[in-house]
């Protein structure tokens, strides 16, 4: 059912972008493959985080965004990605360290960005899926990456379907969002959640961004398309971010605490990045993580090494220690992304 609700919605965008007049648009070709193997599941895999979840897996698709100008001058921005994402199919009651599983996949249709983004006199105003206004993932784009932000590992929602809106400063910029609170997936249970960030430093001018966030709501737990709790669950979240690139240093860091899922939660994340060439197409990552969500705790070790092989194609080579299951992980991407 909620498949085919997004997929309306996201038809519906894209026939809005589309109708418009005096249009400028871009399209890319996405692809990627990634396998690697897991010490816990004691066989190759063919995706990042976990079966159920969006990132990283074997895929095709596409990033289509458009600009809707008039006499005026720009109107607004429509934007839609989406593709087909080779997905393994995992019972509730699958054996994980069974050597003796079967595996079945299937090929899974995803909407990633789905919205349209509206230049008013105050703010940028968005509808549709995008980015809730909460800690790093509201303005890092790092859905083709191996290292993953605090949202991504299940603290809140990379994407979320809803209205937002931001505007830029001098001095830094503001955001706000009110969204379903169930990330990928159309979920309509008594689901929501509200969020704020207000940050200080312009990126691009001073290579520098610290920000505030606050989130409140009711929201579910989902992984991927998959609702694993249908009940709505507690969320009152402070978060501090900072990113800092300083010649050829990337540091970037996130930190949330509060309650999540009706949880009390600390997490935090610092992501150290080596630009190895002057043209940057050679990094190496690394990004310690740790998190505490009700009486568990854990944390995980990641490095990446990354490599610009062409202007359209990425390599990318990781590894991942987790500590609760003593998992070690090692990957291969191939991320393709080419204009056409």
């Amino acid at each position: 059912m909620y498949k085919t609700i997004f997929t309306g919605v996201a038809g519906l965008l894209l026939l809005l972008g589309a109708g418009a007049a005096h249009a400028d648009h871009l399209l890319y070709f996405e692809a990627q493959g990634i396998a690697g193997y897991s010490s816990e599941v004691r066989r190759p895999i063919y995706y990042s985080q976990n079966p159920d979840a969006e990132m990283q897996k074997p895929s095709v698709g596409f990033d289509y965004l458009q600009r809707i100008s008039g006499e005026s001058g720009d109107l607004a921005t429509f934007a839609l990605q989406s593709r087909l994402a080779l997905t393994e199919d995992n019972p509730a009651d699958t054996d994980w360290g069974s050597r003796d599983n079967r595996h079945a996949y299937t090929l899974e249709p995803q909407v990633y960005n789905a919205f349209v983004k509206v230049k008013t006199p105050l703010s940028y105003v968005w509808v549709g899926h995008n980015r809730p206004a909460f800690g790093l993932s509201s303005y890092f784009d790092s859905h083709g990456l191996i290292l993953r932000t605090l949202a991504i590992q299940g603290f809140g929602y990379d994407r979320d379907w809803g209205v937002g809106l931001y505007r830029d400063f001098s001095w830094g910029d503001l955001s706000a969002s009110v969204t379903t609170g169930s990330g990928m997936p159309v979920q309509l249970k008594g689901n929501s959640m509200t969020a704020a960030r207000v940050s200080y430093g312009v990126q691009s001018r001073d290579n520098f961004n610290l920000g505030f966030s606050l989130g409140y709501g009711d929201t579910l737990d989902t992984m991927g398309y998959r609702l694993r709790d249908p009940e709505p669950r507690q969320m009152r979240l402070a978060g501090v971010d900072l990113t800092m690139l300083r010649n050829n240093l990337e540091h970037r860091f996130d930190l949330y605490a509060g309650r999540w899922l009706d949880q009390d939660t600390l997490a935090v994340s610092y992501r150290f990045g080596v630009n190895a060439d002057q043209e940057g197409r050679l990094k190496i990552e690394a990004q310690p993580s740790y998190w505490k969500f009700g009486e568990e705790y854990d944390y995980e070790l990641a490095l990446c090494l990354s490599s610009q092989v062409k202007s359209d194609l990425t390599a990318r080579l990781g590894y991942t220690y987790d500590h609760n299951t003593d998992d070690h992980r090692v990957l291969l991407q191939l991320y393709y992304y080419l204009p056409i």
